[in-house]
């Protein structure tokens, strides 16, 4: 459950950029996504602890490929340490985003493997 603590955390970072960088109040487009794409990481990330849905942390690599794109759609705006931030911050997402819900456990295969020997 590490990795989804660390995508909450990554959320946190992406809602208050806003106010690290300093965006100028007429870029409402990156104000809200940041607001929406860290509500998303959050929700997806949170949601992962309830058994039935762990894997929709999966749903967060199309939230960092949209972060990464936005990152080279923009270049050359003025904006450039925003979409600087997005790109790294997809990639971070990337990164753990792929690391599954119980990766601290064996692997199921292993786990049944050895409820069976315990019997």
């Amino acid at each position: 459950m590490w990795a989804r603590i660390v995508e909450f955390m990554l959320a946190a970072w992406l809602s208050v950029s806003p106010f690290i960088f300093r965006y100028p109040d007429d870029r409402f487009f990156f104000w809200a996504n940041d607001l929406v794409c860290s509500i998303l990481i959050a929700f997806f990330s949170l949601i992962c602890y309830y058994r039935p849905l762990r894997k929709m942390h999966l749903c967060n690599l199309l939230i960092a490929f949209w972060l990464i794109a936005l990152g080279y759609i923009f270049r050359g705006d003025p904006l450039d340490v925003a979409l600087q931030n997005y790109v790294t911050f997809g990639l971070l997402l990337l990164m753990v985003a792929i690391v599954p819900t119980d990766s601290e456990k064996p692997p199921m295969s292993w786990r049944d493997f050895y409820e069976k020997d315990e019997l």
